[in-house]
């Protein structure tokens, strides 16, 4: 839009801009389109233009552009059928090391990479088995509760008789977090062909399938924000105690006996077993496979 002043910025030259890419681009052309509409916005409060936002989508640029979800489908993450999970970790507890607690630590609470790798001692209420995530590292920056099933609690539990940092969940530099590309690295090893964010399809699944948890409470367990509006309006709790219940029974799922005769070894004990030299060591090959995939895609 060259030097144009924001007050002659129209729907035309927002279409101007966005029309090219959106048949082969979408996602980066919803995104202009949005940073467009918010600079537009913040025009309009210093009085720098006046009049309707020329880059909204509802009401406006919908009538003339195609729905992304027709141009661009939604691709859901690979996912592992929940009906082999408790196998898959099965294998996850004979490894020993950093990726592999991240990784059963994830499945278990059902929490983005992220937010599992990011987190820190302080946040862990382990006498009340509760893990508070803040706003802030969380998608939809609210604060989220999590109950914590037994094994989860002990999990913790086993990196801090072993801590290197602040991070339940250390990584290789000094102060810092796994990196979300460690849980990957072990999947290829593990599964190829599923994600990480998969086993979130894999809980959400089983909990839909084999429980008869209501829709509200499945949804609270994955930190979902509802879209209907006024329903959230009036339902203002996080349904804590009922999502504990379905989380010690994900646990309890994923801890079936069948699949521990397909496992190799059997889990060592979990607090003050890990030592701190083995786990760095171990964390840094993890770390180092990483780095030279990361090279190598680069």
């Amino acid at each position: 839009m060259g030097h144009l002043p924001v007050a002659g910025i129209d729907t035309a030259l927002v279409l101007k801009v966005i029309k090219p890419i959106w048949a082969t681009k979408t996602e980066t052309a919803n995104r202009v389109r949005g940073r467009i509409e918010r600079v537009l916005s913040y025009a309009k409060v210093l009085k720098l233009r006046d009049g309707e936002n020329p880059a909204v989508w509802r009401g406006n640029l919908a009538e003339v552009l195609p729905k992304r979800s027709k141009i661009a489908p939604i691709k859901h993450h690979p996912a592992l059928p929940y009906k082999d999970v408790p196998a898959f970790m099965a294998r996850l507890r004979a490894k020993q090391d950093v990726t592999a607690r991240a990784f059963e630590f994830t499945i278990l609470t059902a929490v983005r990479t992220s937010e599992a790798i990011e987190a820190t001692f302080e946040e862990f209420d382990l006498a009340g088995k509760v893990w508070v995530i803040p706003g802030a590292r969380m998608k939809a920056k609210k604060e989220h509760r999590v109950p914590l099933a037994p094994r989860a609690v002990a999990i913790v539990k086993e990196l801090a008789a072993a801590r290197l940092n602040d991070h339940v969940f250390p990584g290789l530099k000094r102060g810092e977090p796994l990196s979300e590309v460690a849980m990957w690295v072990m999947l290829q090893d593990l599964q190829p062909d599923i994600t990480v964010h998969g086993f979130r399809s894999s809980f959400r699944d089983w909990a839909g399938e084999v429980t008869n948890t209501p829709h509200d409470i499945r949804e609270a367990a994955l930190a979902h924000t509802r879209k209907d509006k006024v329903h959230a309006a009036y339902q203002r709790g996080d349904l804590f105690k009922k999502r504990k219940k379905l989380m010690q029974a994900w646990a309890k799922y994923c801890e079936t006996p069948i699949a521990a005769k397909k496992a190799a070894p059997a889990p060592r004990a979990c607090v003050g077993t890990l030592d701190p030299l083995p786990l760095l060591q171990r964390l840094s090959w993890t770390r180092l496979v990483a780095a030279k995939l990361t090279l190598a895609v680069a």
